[in-house]
């Protein structure tokens, strides 16, 4: 394996996420490109279908005001961990897709008669609300969080970048560069934020922080 491997995540990871790539002999170097913050809301209708597209939305919605009635709904939702995190609070999670693309024709198929309650941030893709209004689904949307770039100079040589959105590669190009370095993407939507830039990809077979983190020591270790 290369020596000398520096690791740059563009999110803080939890200690035991660091920890496999110190155990693998990187050096890492984080911080937050991304800033979430939570807004309240107030529901405009009582939804029979709750969809979910992060884990940030069901932070949010958490911390709301109706959340007993909410609990008492069923949930659809992109990405295992934020079905994880329904279900470890109490949600019933009758569908989940890792990418909305292939949620959207389960919507479609399976609950067009729903009130579908769609909790986004501020910075969302169309994929689900096309869908939706193509199949004349009724859905109420609320923007529960705000994602805002927070740009961080990096002045140290780095070997390996994890992105883990569209918008944290925003955020890392308006101070920094990607020019050798191997960009390490949670999803696809992420990688192809990177079209144009770089050619040096490697896509994480699950949306997870875990699973970039793999590839990344799998990547050196060959």
């Amino acid at each position: 394996m290369e020596n000398n491997i520096c690791v740059l995540s563009t999110k803080k990871l939890k200690s035991n996420q660091k920890q496999f790539l110190l155990n693998a002999d990187f050096s890492v170097i984080e911080a937050d490109f991304i800033k979430i913050t939570s807004l309240s809301f107030q529901l405009k209708n009582i939804p029979s279908l709750l969809l979910f597209t992060s884990q940030n939305g069901v932070k949010s919605v958490l911390e709301n005001q109706k959340i007993a009635v909410l609990k008492t709904i069923p949930a659809i939702c992109v990405g295992s961990k934020t079905k994880k995190l329904l279900e470890t609070n109490g949600f019933t999670v009758l569908e989940t897709k890792e990418y909305a693309e292939d949620l959207a024709p389960i919507i479609q198929q399976k609950f067009a008669n729903h009130h579908v309650a769609f909790f986004a941030g501020n910075i969302r893709r169309d994929v689900l609300p096309t869908a939706m209004n193509q199949a004349n689904i009724t859905f109420d949307e609320y923007t529960v969080y705000t994602n805002s770039e927070c740009p961080v100079a990096i002045n140290a040589h780095t070997n390996a970048l994890l992105f883990f959105s569209p918008s944290g590669i925003n955020s890392y190009l308006k101070q920094n560069k990607i020019t050798t370095q191997v960009c390490f993407c949670i999803g696809t939507t992420t990688a192809d934020a990177l079209n144009g830039i770089t050619e040096n990809i490697v896509i994480a077979n699950q949306q997870t922080i875990e699973n970039v983190i793999i590839q990344c020591i799998n990547y050196y270790k060959r």
